[in-house]
């Protein structure tokens, strides 16, 4: 017999086992949706520490407005009513790499700058000085292949996003504040000098040095991103549904629309 092995959950007639646990003895009114969402994915339990961290940047990421992502699921609905995972799907499917999907590019960024930091230097510097140093090699390098640094500038907070300074310093104050948000604000300090402007450091870029300083893999963070903004997401759908402006988005547009002819 074929078997396909899981270390999540399993189910039988009469009980549900999640994570090793009885789900309905063990983990129901006792764990939060937070902690089971770190427990699942790293496969051991949150200190208190790493779940205000990892809960912090769930919240930092659950909305931001009439984004696209928002837009998107509201009108999704307003055409059809009837299938709410519809619009929260097409809410979704919008994160990548200028929304959402920052938080895994910036992760990925800063874990390749440590990774081929490692291969000269096995320790992470000491001071300010040395993350500088670092960060100044990882931002030049980025310059130098045509491509954006990833966490850098916001399309609204251009003098700083707010979401940043509390990240850090909650992560600071939990004893969680690793290398890769060290060199996260390394990165804040020297790029204005390579790149000739000062940009912000943005919130999706701090979630993602955040969360792989708690050991997550980067390939997963994009996911912790989704989890958040699905809440958001279904904020947005639940007031679309008590008070309704897709339709008057779509009748917007609709009229300024200015047609004009192909081109030869």
């Amino acid at each position: 017999m074929t078997e396909y092995p899981t270390s999540i959950g399993t189910s039988d007639e009469t009980s549900i086992r999640l994570l090793g646990h009885d789900l309905a003895d063990d983990l129901l009114g006792r764990v939060g949706l937070g902690e089971l969402a770190f427990w699942l994915v790293a496969l051991r339990r949150p200190t208190a520490g790493e779940l205000r961290v990892f809960e912090a940047t769930l919240v930092a990421l659950a909305d931001h407005g009439f984004t696209p992502t928002a837009i998107a699921a509201r009108l999704t609905l307003a055409s059809a009513p009837e299938a709410v995972q519809g619009a929260i799907a097409a809410g979704l499917l919008g994160g990548g790499s200028r929304f959402l999907g920052v938080t895994e590019d910036c992760a990925r960024f800063l874990a390749d700058a440590l990774a081929i930091h490692r291969d000269v230097v096995p320790d992470d510097p000491e001071d300010a000085a040395g993350w500088d140093a670092l960060a100044w090699e990882a931002v030049r390098a980025q310059r130098t292949a045509g491509r954006l640094v990833p966490g850098l500038g916001h399309p609204l907070h251009k003098g700083g996003d707010p979401r940043t300074p509390v990240i850090l310093r909650i992560a600071e104050e939990e004893g969680l504040r690793g290398s890769h948000l060290r060199l996260f604000e390394a990165v804040g300090r020297v790029h204005p000098e390579i790149l000739g402007r000062t940009l912000p450091l943005n919130g999706a870029g701090v979630c993602g040095a955040a969360l792989a300083d708690l050991g997550f893999p980067v390939e997963a963070l994009r996911g912790f991103a989704l989890l958040a903004r699905t809440a958001g997401l279904l904020g947005h759908l639940a007031e679309e549904m008590r008070r309704p402006i897709g339709l008057d988005v779509y009748h917007h547009v609709d009229r300024a629309a200015h047609y004009l002819p192909p081109e030869p």
